[in-house]
């Protein structure tokens, strides 16, 4: 099977809401003249995608949308999740039950395109899988403790088994080793948070329970671990430049963009 043929009919969604605790007004934040989100929409495009759709509740950022050419549906604002979001889109859209959606966050302006590719080849070539998402190897022995940087642990078909803001697998040495010394450590896996799906998954997920997990560690996949759905990792080479939650990210992806 070809590399690039299985991916000519996956669209991308970017979920877009206007309110942002740490940051706000988070998708229109100007990047060298253009709105963050219209940032991530033209470097989606980069991708093999057939389609790059923003996802929003705001009709300020359906007209920074529109004023730069990139589509754009308006959902409902009571979504709990931006998957949840996402699901409604698919009925809008009239998607086919195995339409292949890709999840881009609206806070990634430096999304490399051929991430997003990797994400929907992986699903399409995993028909077990309900769920497609990406890894990288943790380097920065820092970034094992920190509960920003959400961990992964995957079985040996690289399926994820559970996603933790936790040290995960746990390591018998003390937490002055983890952060002095990775090298003698067990592989540790930092998640990145893309996803691809097919669009059925996307109305059976915003069916679903909210699970205990999820609650507890607020990550949003672990709805689908808990409800059995199989989650298909692919590896990244190198992990992807950082997204914007800060106002401190939001000026360092500025500089890069300079």
């Amino acid at each position: 099977m070809s590399s690039t043929a299985p991916l000519k009919e996956f669209i991308v969604l970017i979920p877009a809401r206007l309110d942002s605790t740490r940051l706000p007004r988070k998708p229109l934040a100007d990047i060298a003249g253009k709105p963050m989100v219209v940032r991530v929409a033209e470097q989606a495009r980069k991708s093999l995608a057939k389609k790059v759709i923003v996802a929003t509740d705001s009709t300020e950022i359906q007209a920074a949308c529109a004023l730069h050419q990139i589509d754009c549906v308006i959902t409902r604002a009571d979504h709990l999740t931006g998957t949840d979001r996402l699901a409604e889109v698919t009925q809008l859209l009239s998607l086919k039950p195995n339409d292949v959606v890709v999840n881009v966050q609206g806070d990634e302006p430096l999304i490399p395109p051929e991430l997003i590719n990797q994400v929907a080849l992986t699903l399409v070539t995993h028909p077990q899988a309900a769920i497609a998402t990406a890894a990288v190897v943790i380097k920065d022995a820092s970034e094992i403790t920190s509960h920003h940087v959400v961990k992964v642990v995957l079985n040996q078909a690289c399926e994820a088994m559970y996603f933790s803001r936790s040290i995960i697998p746990f390591s018998r040495k003390t937490a002055s080793d983890i952060t002095n010394d990775a090298t003698s450590l067990p592989t540790y896996l930092r998640h990145l948070g893309i996803y691809a799906y097919r669009a059925n998954f996307l109305l059976a997920y915003s069916q679903l329970t909210v699970a205990p997990p999820e609650v507890a560690e607020s990550l949003e996949q672990l709805r689908a671990l808990w409800h059995g759905y199989p989650i298909q990792v692919c590896m990244a080479t190198k992990a992807p430049p950082a997204g914007v939650d800060t106002a401190e990210d939001l000026e360092r992806v500025r500089a890069l963009w300079k």
